[in-house]
């Protein structure tokens, strides 16, 4: 059986008996301008129709649409996921609706996107931008819509940023394997090329540790998917410093799962051959064997924080542009304990 057309205004005032500027004018709230009379018969209609009111297109004949985009570059990505709820909660208590897009870090998905938001005449645009590359950031710089930015810089682009305070984040990771006695540290991350969040991480590792000239402390950056390189990475730093306390710092929580990984197939337990604290706290972390230490980033406050700050754009704040950065919270498991 097909289905049933869907109910339209003129429906409603055929069924009614009157014209479509008396049945806008009840959808309105302009129900003083009609009659008792008319009023039962509209309800009527409604309801025997089960007329239910487009609020997109009643959005936009007031010039308001009640809704807020979304950007994720890797909705896989545990982040971005926690930070999505905090989203939600906002929009919810905003009374926005977030049209969630997930790009898959593919450049093409990233401009449809935005053409597609653009379209839907979204009123303001928060980007999740972990993991989303440079010529997809490039297009965020041409929408003239409010925008903030999550965990993520664009360079010359005045924009509002909500994310972590990754100096102070880094400084107390190294600081605890410092205070722990490990001896030779490793700041692993991915590649940095112009992505903020890994180059502060990394600039407060090298801070710290330029005040502890004893410590041998050095850097690499592994592609997530290149699992060869990343053995070779382990094996070498484990062979360098053999008879030596030393410890592995993971610059996120999807890297600290493929050195998990890694020295799992080296045969190095975390623990007790080697130190092991990552960025990100991950479900499965207290479970890995003695429990993996961990910087817990305070996701849901991100993303709540950074729907708050949209919707002041939206209504016509002109405040500076700002960041807004949130501690981190060390969260210490076996992985580091001596």
């Amino acid at each position: 059986m097909a289905n049933k057309a869907r109910a339209t205004i003129s429906d409603v005032a055929k069924a009614a008996k009157t014209g479509k500027t008396s049945v806008s004018r009840y959808l309105n709230g302009e129900k003083h301008l009609l009659s008792d009379a008319l009023l039962a018969r509209i309800e009527q209609a409604i309801a025997e129709l089960d007329y239910r009111p487009s609020l997109m297109a009643r959005g936009l004949k007031r010039g308001r649409t009640r809704l807020i985009g979304l950007i994720i570059a890797d909705i896989t990505n545990p982040y971005s996921v926690h930070v999505l709820s905090g989203i939600e909660a906002a929009c919810r208590e905003q009374g926005f609706t977030p049209l969630v897009c997930n790009t898959n870090n593919e450049v093409d998905q990233e401009l449809h996107y935005l053409d597609l938001l653009r379209s839907y005449q979204v009123e303001g645009i928060v980007v999740n931008a972990v993991g989303m590359r440079e010529e997809g950031l490039n297009r965020l710089q041409q929408s003239a819509l409010p925008m903030v930015l999550i965990d993520r810089k664009i360079p010359q682009f005045a924009c509002d940023v909500v994310g972590l305070d990754n100096v102070q984040a880094a400084t107390t990771a190294t600081e605890h394997l410092i205070q722990q006695g490990f001896e030779a540290l490793l700041f692993l991350s991915e590649p940095l090329g112009t992505v903020n969040t890994r180059r502060e991480r990394l600039g407060a590792f090298q801070t710290t540790l330029a005040r502890y000239p004893d410590i041998s402390a050095s850097n690499r950056e592994v592609s997530l998917n290149d699992g060869a390189r990343l053995d070779e990475v382990l094996r070498q730093f484990h062979y360098d410093n053999r008879g030596r306390c030393k410890a592995v710092i993971c610059a996120n929580g999807a890297l600290t799962l493929q050195v998990a990984r890694s020295l799992r197939r080296l045969g190095l337990n975390w623990g007790s051959d080697i130190g092991l604290l990552g960025f990100d706290e991950l479900e499965w972390a207290e479970l890995a064997g003695v429990g993996i230490t961990t910087l817990k980033q305070p996701t849901w406050q991100i993303g709540y924080a950074a729907v708050e700050q949209v919707v002041r754009r939206i209504n016509g704040s002109r405040e500076p542009v700002r960041d807004q950065l949130f501690s981190g919270e060390l969260i210490v498991r076996g992985s580091t304990g001596r």
